[in-house]
């Protein structure tokens, strides 16, 4: 009997051994090079590989190093859960104190022609810098997408975070191949060269993290590494499972679509582990050995699969696989009484606690709420103000759950930076939008008080009309009347939009949010800087009158002070240079960013756009006054601008943008020079201030001449025209 059990004892060691010994590569094939195992379907030699899953094993290196194909991308590791990681080179872009380019290198990668594609779940883009546009385009000119990062003070900079202010990251779009790494700078690093002399962007697993410290530490980094995601064919499992090379060979195997554009991938089934792509590859876990993973309270026996429980003496198993599988014998009655009295003496005692406390508890909270949103400050702030301020309304919490549907997200109608906007219908049927405000410091509770103290200083037909707040919730509220067009910018840009506004309703719209600008800025009983002028800040109504929104960032200026400083907030693109470069703010960095909306309203682009960055022109408003000074402003006028207006009318307009888009404040227009200007467009069709010779066109506000209109780019010409073409791409070689 002893030797039948040590015969079964060696037998069990047996089969142990050869299970964890199990290949990972087809019979006769190599399954490691270096440091890195190299499961079938990737493999090395003829018969070791499926298509295109080919590696090279370098043996000039030591240790030696693994490369897909016959490229130079280093492979770091291999799964057979369909990802690799690899290493990546990291663009650079440096110069000196002088504002001279020492160095630049910006690599390239194709896998086009290889399994892989980079996974938008494990990666992202980074961008690190003071003075940093960092750009990830796709190689065949279908999109683009970066980041931007502008700092001046090391100070302003927050280690561990990557939240735009020296470094800034975005996630990478799904099927993507093949790209380029693009990277620019607004001024050549002159404002930052003593701490950030470089710009950075690289493309890196999730679990980077930012140090403000190695701002110089990645001149020595050449690569870092890249996941990638891998699928078999361009077929799902259900369309590849009776294809007879089909590659999920194992018998105790599953097959799962690729999430990650076409493709499948195989994997062992529940209780299995292995390699799915060869036949007998997947084999039995033993459940057993790993507490964790079984349930069992007594002995546990494994099985193929899965694992059973045994009972022992005085219990009895239900047959569960999955359980404890063991129960006491002891009689149900009894122990239901028993937990039967105690669930009733526990209920009615919490009960009879929470009757008692629940009044002076929901007081509490709300009190909690009120200070902690700023109710104080609010009541402080506002009561010296009186009129308006004192009409606003407070609405409870349930009357805009109710207008919400307790803020489901289709009622989603807007996301920023500062909240959550709802569109919600109160109990008079009026027709709201609600606020929702991000509030996490007191910081941005004096941002969101400071929203409530100025909308409550304005009366303005152009200015969206805040209703009310709610301060009794755990973040703020606020009620605005609902503009039911949507916003400006989506009008100019979003797809299915384009060109849809005529030339006389931009005009109307640019003179109704100057004429907001220009009340805020000298007619407002205490003058107002907006400090974020926008196209996405200027609303549309159903008669698609202007309302300029979103004072978060604004700020009251003292009659004794002509300018305030701050640190420098607003949007890349808008973002006034002089305030960029000295912090301080006044009704001329509003101007500028007017500026840039007026020539969105005339080329129909956005202010920040990857389509020229390859020749240093991302920036629309310093393309525009490049195409100003060089006499080719047909070059960048939409069609429909150009096919509806005058060239008096488009020379007029175009000069009062690039008026405001000086770089010294003091020679800008005000906004009340700038409404007049755009009222006199609209109302004469040929405008007084234009000279009507067929040669030359005087221009508006004492700019420079511009060229005869034979000179300036044809009408119908397309702004792809002025793009450079994409460098020829090598299959699997980084370009450096």
């Amino acid at each position: 009997m002893t030797t039948v059990w040590q015969m079964l004892l060696l037998l069990q060691l047996l089969w142990q051994a050869s299970a964890s010994t199990a290949r990972i590569a087809r019979e006769g094939c190599r399954e490691r090079c270096g440091d890195v195992e190299v499961p079938y379907p990737f493999g090395m030699g003829d018969g070791c590989f499926l298509e295109g899953f080919d590696v090279t094993c370098n043996s000039s290196f030591k240790p030696p190093k693994l490369f897909p194909g016959n490229g130079n991308v280093e492979a770091l590791s291999i799964s057979v859960d369909g990802l690799m990681q690899i290493n990546h080179f990291i663009a650079h872009d440096c110069y000196d104190r002088n504002g001279v380019r020492t160095r630049r290198n910006q690599p390239s990668i194709d896998l086009s022609q290889r399994p892989y594609k980079f996974s938008d779940a494990r990666n992202k883009f980074v961008g690190i810098g003071c003075d940093t546009e960092a750009y990830v385009v796709d190689v065949d000119k279908k999109f683009s997408t970066g980041c931007a990062s502008l700092c001046n003070n090391m100070s302003y900079v927050i280690n561990g975070t990557c939240s735009g202010i020296g470094c800034c990251e975005t996630s990478v779009p799904k099927g993507l191949r093949a790209f380029d790494i693009w990277l620019r700078s607004y001024y050549n690093h002159s404002g930052c060269w003593s701490f950030s002399p470089c710009s950075y962007a690289f493309l890196a697993d999730h679990s980077f993290k930012f140090n403000a410290s190695t701002f110089f530490s990645y001149d020595k980094v050449e690569t870092l590494p890249v996941t990638l995601e891998w699928a078999i064919g361009n077929k799902t499992c259900e369309e590849a499972r009776t294809d007879k090379d089909f590659a999920c060979v194992a018998e105790q195997s599953e097959c799962d679509d690729s999430t990650n554009g076409q493709g499948y991938r195989c994997n062992c089934s529940r209780g299995y582990e292995g390699n799915p792509y060869l036949e007998d590859g997947c084999k039995d876990v033993n459940e057993c050995e790993d507490e964790a993973t079984n349930q069992c309270l007594h002995q546990c026996q494994n099985t193929q699969g899965s694992y059973s429980c045994i009972c022992q003496k005085g219990m009895k198993g239900d047959g569960r696989k999955d359980g404890t599988g063991c129960s006491s014998k002891l009689p149900y009655l009894q122990m239901g009484l028993g937990l039967g009295f105690c669930i009733l003496f526990l209920v009615a005692s919490i009960s009879w606690l929470y009757w008692i406390t629940r009044k002076r508890r929901l007081l509490k909270l709300r009190e909690k709420f009120f200070e902690q949103n700023g109710g104080l400050l609010l009541r402080q702030q506002i009561t010296p103000l009186g009129g308006a301020a004192n009409a606003l309304r407070i609405f409870t919490s349930e009357e805009l759950q109710r207008a919400t549907d307790n803020y489901d997200e289709s009622r989603i109608i807007g996301k920023g930076g500062f909240g959550t906007v709802y569109k919600g219908v109160l109990l008079d049927h009026r027709v709201v939008a609600i606020k929702r405000s991000k509030i996490s410091d007191e910081g941005q509770i004096e941002q969101f008080i400071n929203e409530v103290v100025v909308l409550s200083n304005i009366i303005h037909r152009n200015v969206v009309t805040l209703l009310g707040c709610c301060l009794e919730t755990e973040v703020p509220l606020l009620v605005y009347e609902f503009m039911s067009n949507g916003t400006l910018s989506q009008h100019l840009h979003d797809e299915g939009h384009t060109a849809s506004l005529s030339l006389d309703s931009r005009l109307r719209i640019a003179a109704e949010s100057a004429e907001a600008l220009a009340y805020l800025h000298s007619s407002a009983v205490t003058p107002i800087i907006h400090r974020d002028v926008k196209s996405s800040n200027i609303l549309l109504d159903e008669n698609y009158t202007a309302k300029v929104s979103d004072f978060g960032t604004s700020r009251l200026v003292p009659f004794d002070r002509s300018c305030l400083i701050s640190l420098v907030r607003g949007t890349f693109g808008y973002l006034d240079p002089e305030y960029f470069h000295t912090g301080q703010f006044t009704d001329k960095s509003d101007v500028y960013s007017f500026g840039v909306v007026l020539v969105e309203l005339l080329t129909g682009e956005r202010a920040i756009t990857g389509r020229r960055s390859a020749q240093g022109n991302g920036n629309l408003a310093s393309y525009f006054v490049v195409c100003m000074n060089e006499n080719r402003l047909m070059e960048i006028l939409e069609n429909r601008v150009v096919q509806e207006g005058s060239m008096e009318k488009l020379v007029a307009v175009a000069e009062l943008a690039k008026r405001c888009l000086l770089l010294r404040g003091e020679e800008r227009p005000t906004m009340k020079e700038v409404a007049m200007v755009l009222d006199g467009i609209r109302t004469f069709q040929k405008h007084p201030w234009v000279k009507q010779s067929n040669e030359t066109y005087e221009p508006l506000l004492g700019q420079p001449l511009l060229a005869h209109p034979t000179l300036l780019c044809s009408a119908s010409g397309t702004l792809s025209e002025c793009d450079s073409s994409y460098s020829a791409m090598v299959p699997l070689n980084i370009m450096r």
